[in-house]
C-alpha cells in the first residue's frame, strides 16, 4: 500500500493540477494510482472541471473525489486563502478505491445517508475507510451520520463540509469529472489496512455543567432553575458585552456522559450559540437540548486547541506500531492561522508526533469524525484519520 500528496499554486490550472499530481505519485513511488483525493481553494473554481480531467490523466485513475476550500492542506504544508491544490493518490497492494456521487441533497430527507449505505455495501472489505465531502450549505450532516451509522455498521466515517471564499455562495464537490453544488462526493477505501481516528477540539472549559430546566425548541428558557442567560454571562464573562464576538468565541457544550459536573477533555461536543437576551433571559443554540440535559460552556482559544491537539496526537501515537502509510485531516474554518496566529500549526504538530508522511485535507465547514465508537457531526475540531498497513 503506497500514497502520496502533492500540492501547487501555479496560475494555470492545468499546469498546478499536473505538478500536485506528479509531485504526489513521485512520493508514492506509483506510476498509476488506484484513487485520489484533490482539494482546491475558489482561485481555481472555473477550472474545476479541467484539474479533475487533468489529475484523473496524470494519476491514471477514473476514482478522483474532492472539493472546493477555502484551504488546502498537504503534508507540513496549510496553503488558506490563496489559489492552491492538494491532491493525493493511494495504490499498491492491500487497497481499493471506489467512488460516489449523490446530487440534490435539498431533496434527501437523510442528505444522502441511505444512497451511500446502498452503493458502499457490496464494496465493503476486511477494513473499510468512508470519506465524504458535503455541501456545507445543503446538506443536514447530522441526518447523513446517522443514516450512515444505522446502515452501515462498523466502517469508519470521516469527512468535512465543503468550504469556498465568499465570492460564490456555494461550495463544490468532484466526483470523477463531475463538479456541483448541493452534493456529496464519497470515497470508499477498503483493503487490508488499519485505521485510526483522533478529534481534536479547539476549546475550553468555562465552568461547571447545569441542567436544562426549562426549553422551547432550540432556546434554552431555564439552566438550574434559573434564567439561561444569566449562567452564560457568568461563563462569558466581559464577551458578553459584545454579542457578535460571544457567540463567535463561546459555544454550548453537550458532554456525552449526563451526570458530570464539569466538561473534561474528550467528553464533549460543541453547537454555536445563536443568540441571547440579556432582557428575556434567554439563550438560542444550534441545536435541540430537552429538559433534564447537562449541558456547559466552551470558550474557543488557541491554548486549548494546542493542548487538546497534542493530546491527542500522543493518544493515538500510543496507539500506532510505526509510522503511518497515510492521513488524511479535516480542519476546521475557524482553526488555522486565524486561531493561533501563524500557518502551519497543526501541520507541524502532526509531523511532530508521526514524521513524514503524506497527509492531505482541507479546511471546512463542519467535521465528521469518530468519537467513542461512533460517527458524530463536529463543529471546531480537527478530525485527523491515519491509515497504516496491517499489523504494523
Amino acid at each position: 500500500m503506497r500514497a502520496g500528496v502533492g500540492h501547487s499554486s501555479a496560475g494555470n490550472a492545468r499546469t498546478a493540477a499536473a505538478e500536485a499530481t506528479a509531485a504526489a505519485l513521485a512520493q508514492a513511488g506509483l506510476s498509476r494510482a488506484r484513487g485520489a483525493f484533490v482539494f482546491a481553494s475558489s482561485g481555481y473554481g472555473s477550472a474545476y472541471p479541467l484539474i479533475l480531467r487533468t489529475v484523473a490523466a496524470e494519476a491514471g485513475t477514473a476514482e478522483v473525489v474532492g472539493c472546493s476550500a477555502l484551504g488546502v492542506i498537504a503534508g507540513e504544508h496549510e496553503l488558506e486563502s490563496k489559489a492552491a491544490l492538494a491532491v493525493m493518490v493511494v495504490g499498491g497492494e492491500g487497497i481499493e478505491a471506489h467512488r460516489l456521487f449523490v446530487p440534490s441533497l435539498r431533496s434527501l430527507p437523510d442528505s444522502g445517508g441511505v444512497e451511500v449505505a446502498t452503493w458502499a455495501r457490496p464494496l465493503l472489505g476486511t477494513q473499510n475507510l468512508l470519506c465524504l465531502l458535503v455541501d456545507s450549505y445543503n446538506a443536514n450532516p447530522q441526518t447523513l451520520v446517522t443514516a450512515l451509522e444505522r446502515d452501515l455498521p462498523g466502517v469508519t466515517v470521516v469527512g468535512g463540509g465543503a468550504t469556498e471564499d465568499g465570492r460564490t455562495g456555494e461550495t463544490s464537490q468532484f466526483c470523477g469529472d463531475t463538479v456541483s453544488s448541493n452534493a456529496l462526493a464519497a470515497m470508499l477505501l477498503s483493503g487490508d489496512f488499519e485505521v485510526d481516528v483522533g478529534v481534536s477540539l479547539a476549546c475550553t472549559p468555562l465552568g461547571p455543567t447545569h441542567t436544562v430546566t426549562a426549553v422551547r425548541n432550540n432556546i434554552i428558557v431555564e439552566l438550574d432553575g434559573r434564567p439561561a442567560f444569566e449562567l452564560f454571562a457568568q461563563a462569558a464573562g466581559a464577551l458578553v458585552q459584545d454579542p457578535r464576538r460571544a457567540v463567535a468565541f463561546v459555544f454550548l457544550a453537550t458532554p456525552f456522559d449526563r451526570d458530570v459536573e464539569r466538561l473534561l477533555p474528550g467528553n464533549y461536543l460543541v453547537r454555536n450559540i445563536l443568540g441571547f437576551s440579556a432582557e428575556s433571559g434567554v439563550v438560542a443554540v444550534a441545536s435541540h437540548p430537552l429538559v433534564g440535559d447537562r449541558v456547559g460552556f466552551a470558550l474557543r482559544d488557541a491554548t486549548g486547541a494546542r493542548n487538546d491537539l497534542k493530546a491527542t496526537l500522543e493518544a493515538m501515537r500510543s496507539r500506532l506500531k510505526g509510522t503511518p502509510a497515510f492521513g488524511l485531516y479535516f480542519d476546521c474554518v475557524s482553526r488555522g492561522s486565524g486561531l493561533y496566529g501563524i500557518a502551519g500549526h497543526d501541520s507541524a504538530y502532526i509531523r511532530r508526533y508521526f514524521g513524514d508522511f503524506p497527509v492531505a485535507g482541507f479546511f471546512t465547514g463542519f467535521e465528521i469524525g469518530e468519537v467513542r465508537g461512533a460517527a458524530e457531526v463536529l463543529q471546531y475540531t480537527g478530525v485527523l484519520a491515519l491509515v497504516s498497513r496491517s499489523g504494523s
